[in-house]
């Protein structure tokens, strides 16, 4: 009798701990987004591409306007640095290092102003995407949604990217007409 008590026991304690959660828990449905791809491939992504490249483009003429001044400029002080006193060729050299390290600043300013627009651009579409990741989360059921970069290894089928892509490029030309 008593050995049949703990049969029982033993059998409901086996029962509840390792059958009874095995059988409830669902599929832990995970999925993996990788950001660049979507910067890419997406509508938005390639238009701020090109924004971004077109002002870089921009700061870079300036930037070949400016040294060939410079470099003309250089070409004129050593030709009449033969003809100057010694004081005008001290002046005028001064004067060349300086528009050199102008033309040092200007660069500078351009590489801060080019990321600065990189960072506001890129962070607009980060939060859009995040909503739809969001979005397809919560109506397909996913556990977890994690950013490629991060992860060592992660089978294709877990990818949802082009998911995303075909998501907010739709919410992208949604909102481009409405704001129209």
């Amino acid at each position: 009798m008593r050995i049949c008590k703990i049969a029982v026991i033993g059998s409901f304690l086996f029962w509840s701990i390792f059958v009874c959660p095995a059988s409830g828990a669902d599929v832990a449905k995970i999925g993996v987004v990788d950001f660049q791809k979507i910067f890419d491939a997406s509508v938005s992504g390639k238009k701020i591409k090109a924004q971004i490249n077109k002002k870089g483009k921009e700061m870079e003429l300036d930037l070949k306007e400016k040294g060939a001044a410079i470099e003309d400029l250089k070409k004129r002080l050593e030709k009449e640095s033969l003809v100057m006193s010694k004081e005008m060729q001290i002046e005028k050299q001064r004067e060349f290092r300086i528009k050199i390290n102008d033309i040092k600043a200007l660069q500078k300013k351009y590489e801060r102003e080019i990321q600065g627009l990189q960072k506001r651009l890129i962070g607009r579409i980060k939060k859009d995407v995040l909503t739809v990741i969001d979005e397809i989360g919560k109506k397909q059921g996913y556990l977890l949604i994690i950013e490629k970069i991060g992860v060592l290894y992660a089978p294709n089928s877990l990818d949802i990217t082009d998911q995303i892509i075909t998501q907010y490029n739709k919410n992208y030309t949604k909102k481009s007409k409405a704001a129209q």
